[in-house]
């Protein structure tokens, strides 16, 4: 950790100053993430109050996932394949595809959740989709 500051530090001493344009571009960025976690917080809310769960659920880290898990219909012990690298993404992968079927839509929606979430979810919470609970897994 030492090394890392001495990295920061500048010749004479001092710790490096930010400019103003640095400063603002900063803060937009910040604004920026800020956004869009409202934004995704507030559409699994309401993708979770479609599914008939509780839609506080969408700010409980790691609840969250069991619940999506409920709503797609995969068993809640998936929530140990979230922990387990590579294989995360593919389960990951698994219930966005599940998560659209369930809401009436396809595989190009599925694909729309993975690389534009803020946009998709919007969709499925405030769009005209309607939940069809899934079977549950074993």
């Amino acid at each position: 950790m030492l090394n890392f500051v001495a990295l920061l530090m500048q010749a004479d001493g001092s710790a490096p100053q930010m400019t103003g344009g640095q400063a603002a571009v900063t803060g937009a960025m910040i604004g920026l993430w800020l956004g869009i976690a409202v934004v995704m917080i507030a559409a699994m809310w309401k993708v979770f109050v479609k599914a008939g769960k509780p839609g506080w659920a969408a700010i409980v880290p790691i609840y969250n996932v069991i619940v999506l898990l409920e709503v797609v219909g995969k068993p809640a012990w998936w929530v140990v394949l979230f922990f387990v690298p590579f294989v995360n993404f593919v389960v990951a992968i698994i219930v966005l595809f599940a998560l659209a079927k369930s809401f009436g839509k396809g595989g190009g929606f599925a694909i729309g959740l993975l690389l534009l979430p803020p946009v998709f979810y919007s969709v499925l919470a405030w769009g005209s989709a309607r939940y069809t609970p899934q079977p549950q897994a074993a």
